[in-house]
């Protein structure tokens, strides 16, 4: 093991390498050797045509982390979870400047482990029926893409997908300390995510592993129980030279302290939400919360229902996770989603979707971008534009129930509440009830195949599931049937013979009175 500069290791890339990065969002992100890996191609064209491979969205929207390698002639192939974070790489492959694929976020995670243990790939049930399934786009999103990754099997009667294995040439990963053999750490990351996966991947494959830290520190200096990748798994480490540019604990935080275990934040001061649409859905999301449940959060309108949990004294009744690999506490929105203030626990990602695969969470709270009239869900496809599935596919596929929320209509839409009403003062312009959506990240059929129970909540809206497609089960009082729900929606629901008011304590400013079970 050697200690370089991220220059210095840059020049260890070689023409054609495949790339494995870890991060989320802009946590455990590498930022200063991908800079650098930017920095050299600008001045050299070298290192050119690399493939690269990750699992979370990488990404602030502003040039970190993803973006600096989208760049023609320097990125060959992307395999990823998620793009919405990284416009630039995003641009590449909406004008199929390179090949792109787009798999689930866990299954990326866990297919590491899959090629260090060299195995014949990942084979599961995530994905089927969905756009990663090869009957529809195997996961290709951009008309380069012509290798066949994913592969559809019959096992003992059974359908599943086989996420097929290829070699891993470096491993670029990010941990907090690295003492003087090379054993990492991550007592100051939001979580460990897939850095021990990606190192056993390059290993496998006769690659090389390439870490950069916050510190160095001596030998027995790291607690046997944190420490996260073994030295004997490393083959260079990079020390940060700066941090609060190049290893920012999440692109909104340097350090943080209860995002890691520090310290505890009194979260009676974390703020309360405003009566707005966010809300409104937030509560109604909430009041499908039952004790001892094991719930999960999308990034977006549901962080809310966290907030909307702690403001009713519930929060303690649950155990939230997110997919990053925080157990429990409050999932932190925005520029530090993924974190989570005043986790229990904190474990790797690909064991975190090995439980969400498993079953293991009770209710999965997560967006709704657009939905059809048999219950399919697109999140990741607009118009072109390749946002990515994320950990969407991995986690709403096996949830006992799944609730989908977000504005009736986008784009515009402005409302208010007056005396316990709903209002519209302006509609918006982009319809998200179509007749059929773009790309099928989650798919109705499937849903209703495994029995799955469904609901479909917005600020005027909610709807469930049924095997005749979409159910109208209740609308917001002040809201107009006809004008404001039925005629925004391109096909005509099931108008349920019992539908009636959402509850009415979601449109006043009062507590619900959850935590007392009313």
């Amino acid at each position: 093991m050697k200690f370089v500069t991220a220059k210095e290791a840059i020049e260890l890339i070689k023409d054609n390498d495949t790339i494995a990065t870890s991060g989320f969002v802009m946590a455990q992100v590498a930022e200063e050797i991908l800079t650098e890996l930017e920095n050299k191609f600008l001045e050299t064209g070298k290192p050119n045509h690399l493939t690269f491979v990750h699992a979370a969205g990488q990404g602030n929207g502003n040039g970190g982390a993803m973006d600096h390698v989208a760049h023609e002639g320097l990125i060959k192939r992307i395999v990823a979870g998620h793009f919405n974070l990284a416009p630039k790489l995003g641009a590449l492959v909406n004008s199929n400047a390179i090949e792109a694929y787009n798999l689930p976020q866990g299954t990326i995670s866990q297919w590491f482990r899959a090629v260090g243990g060299r195995r014949p790939g990942l084979i599961t049930k995530v994905g089927l029926q969905t756009f990663v399934d090869p009957r529809l786009d195997g996961g290709k999103i951009s008309s380069k893409s012509t290798e066949d990754l994913v592969e559809l099997m019959n096992i003992d009667g059974e359908e599943y997908l086989r996420y097929k294995q290829f070699p891993i040439n470096v491993a670029i990963i990010r941990g907090t300390t690295a003492d003087t053999a090379g054993n990492i750490s991550c007592e100051d990351e939001i979580a460990s995510g897939e850095v021990l996966g990606i190192a056993q991947a390059a290993k496998a494959s006769g690659g090389i592993v390439i870490a950069q830290v916050k510190r160095i520190a001596e030998v027995g200096s790291i607690n046997p129980h944190l420490m996260r990748v073994p030295g004997l798994l490393v083959d260079y480490v990079v020390e940060c030279s700066d941090i609060a540019k190049y290893h920012r604990q999440t692109d909104g935080s340097i350090l943080e302290p209860s995002f890691c275990g520090i310290t505890r934040k009194p979260l009676a001061s974390l703020p309360k939400m405003k009566l707005d649409n966010r809300k409104i859905i937030a509560r109604r999301c909430a009041m499908e919360l039952t004790p001892d449940s094991s719930v999960n959060l999308g990034i977006g309108m549901p962080e809310g229902v966290s907030l909307v949990a702690n403001e009713e004294g519930i929060g303690n009744f649950l155990t939230l996770s997110i997919e990053a690999g925080a157990i429990d506490g409050v999932p932190a929105g925005g520029t530090d989603f993924g974190a989570a203030y005043n986790p229990t626990g904190i474990y790797d990602q690909p064991s975190h979707f090995d439980f969400y695969d498993g079953g293991g969470v009770d209710l999965a709270i997560l967006g709704l971008a657009e939905t059809d009239e048999i219950g399919n869900i697109n999140v990741s496809k607009f118009k072109g534009r390749v946002a990515g599935c994320g950990g969407f596919i991995n986690i709403t596929q096996n949830a006992k129930q799944v609730v989908f929320c977000g504005t009736f209509t986008a784009k515009g839409l402005k409302t208010e509440v007056q005396d316990g009403k709903l209002v519209i003062v302006q509609e918006g312009t982009n319809k998200k009830f179509l007749k059929e959506v773009e790309q099928v990240t989650f798919s109705g059929k499937y849903a209703q195949s495994v029995e799955q129970p469904v609901l479909y909540v917005t600020e005027r809206a909610v709807f469930k599931l049924t095997p005749k497609g979409l159910e109208l089960t209740e609308i917001a009082p002040g809201i107009d049937l006809e004008k404001d729900v039925l005629a925004l929606m391109d096909f005509k629901p099931i108008i349920s013979p019992d539908l009636k008011l959402m509850d009415e304590r979601i449109f006043k400013d009062d507590i619900m009175g959850l935590k007392e079970g009313e």
